[in-house]
């Protein structure tokens, strides 16, 4: 299977001060890449070595955001040419070449990813940079080049030597080789072995580099697990992959905001940085540690590949439990230090980022732990799965149950093998300030649930909202009203609560909560129209919120319930969903919860309409009026489809709320578009079809002029060559001489196509005046 070669620059015509093509060794989100000398001479050469003789399947490139080389060609060799004898270029062999985008779409702000497939054995692979595109930005007439990566397989030399044949270098020499077109980056050619997405060169650019050696540590075990059949330990796997990549992503985007800030000299900010990146990396770890993803012997692992030296040293005790294996009965007997026995009051050596993996991994680690609970004594993974230790040997008592809550970018899913499986315990005990808050529903459902509700871990919160809605579904149909009211005021404030909740399965659980209040609960019990809207008024503004989340599945969930809750039997005739949709956007709200809104109030408008629904064409007009103004194109997109689909139904409505012909703002280019759309739709031309067609009439008026001014200057012309001949002839007829001067004196009548044509006859001939 191709897989990530690895490879060390050998050579490079020059480089800028700082810009080393080294660096292209090396793939993280803050490397800068290769950069040519300034006003250097082209073409620029880079001569790379793979680690080994292979194949190569595939390349890829990342160009700098103006600094763009016009043509990047390459070739490939079996060895390093020697530069001191002569014609050493024959030794490459050269495979084609790939064409970079100028940028000016993007404004020079955005780097080109380029892959190409290719199929070439050899060890060298050379680089020539053709002269750079011009731009504004590029001052110095540089080329540069983020990161290449290569992927592909070893080969051995046994295996068909890649040297062109005979009748390759012929048609080489002919002008007739196919390889001298460029490389096309979209067609593969053959049907090539699938690649895995871990070896693309975005994943290491946008990857922590710590966090992406575990990611693929982690992929190596879920394909192990596959092999034996392991498919929940699998699934738990592939869920614990997709969140590390958001992870290191988040990673990767603070020690870019780290170096910049070091750059800016702003210190102060870089220290807050790197504290935010180490407590949130100290976070990540903990969890995957107490969900048996991540242990002590995968971070060794880690260690020890990873470049990146260490700063300050571990303790001679602590690698000492690191390094040596004990035997079974001495790791029983160390779980509870003895008393003649110091603990270990060394704290725990701090590691520069990207390796704080050999701090402590327990939650809250105490101030004196024995050297037991630093690192486990044995290497779990070399035992059979079924002689494995359970993972509460391996933890404190006391965090046995206290595992932290996921970050919001992690976005932790529950799988049928969870750590909630494993939790007998009850949840942590309500705080003052909780105490406080939630007193009136510890009244109606108990303190145990509702800790439940407020506990750090996810699965209790989940929990707890099941349990609510057991509790409404079992409830007698004799209960009174009040009582009914109060069970209803108080499942609701649990819900609101759990709508903002950041785990994808605790959100899912208040909206099937809410779903049931509101179509099961209140017409069960005939609690009438005001609890339905006591309901939908107090959530709509919170899913209307989580609709403008950072996390696209949960923008699409709030946005699915929001247009399923508007089409509840219970919810539509109080028309309150369409009220709130046709609030004016402010300037300042975020894009993505304007893109939402519109986005509702479109699919609303058309599920709808306008009748008894809560949406008029005057709020409808309104609304999208001022969305044509919003910063965000989409948005202003939008509003002109919503514009125009209103129009079909009720046009002279749409029309009072477009600006008058003579304004300025119909110059705008929105408004030049919703009135062609107009156009279309009444079935009239265009404005730019009427300009067409008044050009096109112009044109041939202009010509048929043409035409009449050339007819007239031909008639001058025979005019005045009959002139000339009367005059030089011999004729002595006075008659003659008369019709001479007659049409020497129409030929100015004959200018003017309005006159009277009047013919004359000269010695035979006729002439039209």
């Amino acid at each position: 299977m191709p897989h990530k070669l690895g490879f060390v620059v050998v050579s490079s015509s020059g480089h800028e001060d700082g810009f080393s093509a080294k660096e292209l060794m090396v793939h993280a989100p803050t490397v800068s890449g290769w950069r040519s000398p300034r006003f250097c001479q082209y073409p620029q050469e880079i001569i790379i070595q793979m680690v080994e003789r292979c194949r190569i399947r595939k390349l890829q490139l990342l160009a700098h955001q103006y600094m763009i080389s016009s043509k990047i060609e390459f070739y490939i060799s079996e060895s390093l040419p020697d530069y001191f004898v002569p014609y050493q270029s024959e030794r490459y062999r050269r495979l084609g070449y790939v064409s970079l985008s100028d940028n000016e779409k993007t404004s020079y702000k955005a780097r080109e990813l380029k892959s190409v497939y290719v199929e070439a054995v050899g060890q060298y692979l050379k680089l020539i940079f053709h002269k750079n595109n011009s731009n504004r930005y590029n001052l110095y007439n540089q080329v540069a080049l983020i990161a290449i990566n290569i992927i592909g397989d070893p080969v051995d030399f046994n295996e068909e030597n890649n040297m062109p044949s005979r009748e390759k270098l012929i048609d080489q020499y002919l002008g007739n080789n196919s390889e001298e077109s460029a490389l096309d980056a979209s067609s593969t050619g053959r049907k090539i072995d699938s690649i895995s997405p871990l070896d693309d060169l975005a994943f290491d650019m946008y990857q922590d580099p710590e966090v992406a050696q575990i990611i693929r540590k982690l992929d190596e075990k879920k394909q192990e697990a596959v092999r034996h059949e392991r498919y929940d330990y699998a699934k738990k796997l592939k869920q614990a992959i997709a969140d590390l990549q958001k992870v290191g992503e988040r990673l990767g985007h603070y020690e870019v905001e780290k170096r910049c800030a070091v750059e800016n000299e702003e210190y102060d900010l870089a220290k807050q940085k790197k504290q935010q990146m180490e407590e949130y990396r100290q976070k990540v770890y903990q969890q995957l540690e107490l969900h048996d993803l991540l242990d002590i012997a995968l971070i060794r692992r880690v260690s020890e590949t990873s470049l990146d030296p260490i700063e300050e040293s571990v303790s001679p005790q602590q690698q000492r439990v690191l390094s040596t294996p004990q035997p079974e009965k001495e790791r029983s007997s160390e779980k509870k230090p003895k008393k003649d026995q110091p603990a270990v009051t060394e704290k725990a050596p701090k590691v520069l980022s990207p390796k704080p993996i050999q701090e402590p991994r327990s939650p809250s680690p105490p101030p004196a732990a024995s050297p037991a609970l630093v690192a486990p004594n044995m290497d779990v993974d070399s035992l059979p799965f079924d002689e494995r230790p359970l993972p509460a040997q391996t933890k404190n008592k006391e965090d046995e149950f206290s595992y932290l809550e996921p970050e919001p970018e992690i976005n932790e899913e529950p799988t049928t093998d969870t750590p909630r499986t494993r939790i007998t315990g009850e949840p942590e005990p309500l705080t003052e300030k909780a105490l406080r808050e939630a007193g009136f529903a510890i009244e109606v459902f108990g303190e145990g649930l509702v800790a439940g509700a407020y506990s750090k871990t996810w699965s209790y919160r989940e929990d707890a909202l099941i349990a609510v809605s057991k509790k409404l579904a079992d409830i007698a149909n004799g209960t009174s009203k009040d009582d009914l009211k109060k069970m209803l005021r108080a499942a609701m404030f649990l819900v609101r609560r759990a709508i903002k909740d950041k785990v994808t399965s605790v959100f899912q659980a208040s909206l099937r909560l809410l779903k049931m209040i509101i179509t099961d609960y209140i017409p069960k019990h005939k609690l009438g129209k005001g609890e339905t809207t006591h309901c939908v008024e107090k959530c709509l503004p919170d899913l209307l919120v989580r609709t403008g989340d950072s996390t696209s599945r949960h923008r699409l969930i709030s946005a699915n319930f929001i247009q399923e809750m508007a089409l509840f039997k219970e919810v539509k005739p109080l028309q309150i969903i369409p009220g709130h949709l046709v609030q004016p956007l402010k300037p300042t709200m975020p894009s993505r919860l304007a893109q939402s809104q519109v986005d509702l109030l479109e699919n609303l408008l058309k599920e709808l309409g306008v009748e008894s629904s809560g949406f008029t064409v005057d709020n409808v007009m309104k609304f999208s009026v001022g969305a044509l103004e919003y910063t965000t194109s989409e948005v202003r997109d939008k509003a002109v489809q919503i514009i125009l689909y209103l129009y079909k139904e009720h046009p002279s409505q749409v029309l009072a709320y477009m600006p008058s012909e003579d304004t300025t703002g119909r110059k705008n280019i929105l408004y030049k578009t919703l009135f062609e759309g107009f156009a279309k739709i009444d079935g009239r031309p265009t404005e730019s079809k009427l300009k067409a067609q008044k050009k096109k009439m112009a044109e041939a008026a202009e010509r048929q002029k043409k035409e009449e001014i050339r007819a007239l200057q031909e008639q001058l012309a025979a005019l005045k060559d009959i002139q000339a001949e009367v005059q030089t002839g011999k004729a002595k007829d006075v008659h003659v001489n008369k019709s001479k001067t007659a049409c020497v004196s129409s030929v100015g009548k004959a200018m003017n196509p309005s006159q009277t044509r009047v013919w004359i006859f000269i010695t035979g001939r006729t002439a039209q005046c």
